[in-house]
């Protein structure tokens, strides 16, 4: 099984060609999106019409999880389903916890021997803090910190992050 992670879209169209491209070059069979799909503050390429229509086209491929700035009417309007809370993704090798990070992150999750997978932050990391693997694969449309827009890759083996010029930014085995 091949996942591609993307996170805090924020409405912005900006790089959703290239994940919509990356997504079919790797053959990657689920899409999981962690949140901040629509709200921003007044970009230039803001269109969350646009945004909707690009994930409507992954809705029997994806996992969309409810962020910090979707709106509770952006669920109820979503022609796709939109998780709240953590959700559990069993893998042929992992449980995978997803969840948008502004709630349950690397400094509160009570579970041990676990991988949560979250976004929020906008920057990409893998830690691992005692039993616990955390990853974030950073944001594909408003980056912070010193990383340009990001997404993930997780292949049964190991997770990626990758830079949009399709640089590795972190890479972390796994079993």
């Amino acid at each position: 099984m091949k996942i591609m992670f993307i996170s805090d879209i924020h409405g912005l169209t900006t790089n959703l060609e290239l994940i919509d491209n990356r997504f079919k070059e790797l053959h990657c069979d689920t899409l999981v999106v962690l949140g901040d799909l629509y709200f921003s503050m007044d970009m230039p390429d803001y269109d969350p019409k646009a945004v909707r229509e690009f994930l409507y086209k992954y809705k029997d491929k994806m996992i969309c999880l409810k962020g910090n700035c979707d709106t509770q009417v952006d669920v109820e309007v979503s022609p796709f389903q939109i998780i709240d809370g953590v959700y559990k993704l069993q893998t042929t090798n992992n449980d995978l916890y997803l969840t948008h990070g502004h709630i349950y992150n690397e400094t509160n999750w009570d579970k041990t021997n676990s991988i949560l997978i979250f976004g929020h932050y906008h920057v990409p990391f893998i830690k691992k803090i005692e039993t616990n693997l955390y990853l974030n694969p950073g944001s594909i449309s408003k980056p912070k910190g010193i990383y340009d827009a990001s997404y993930m890759i997780y292949d049964e083996e190991k997770f990626t992050i990758y830079d949009i010029n399709n640089a590795i930014i972190f890479e972390e085995k796994v079993n």
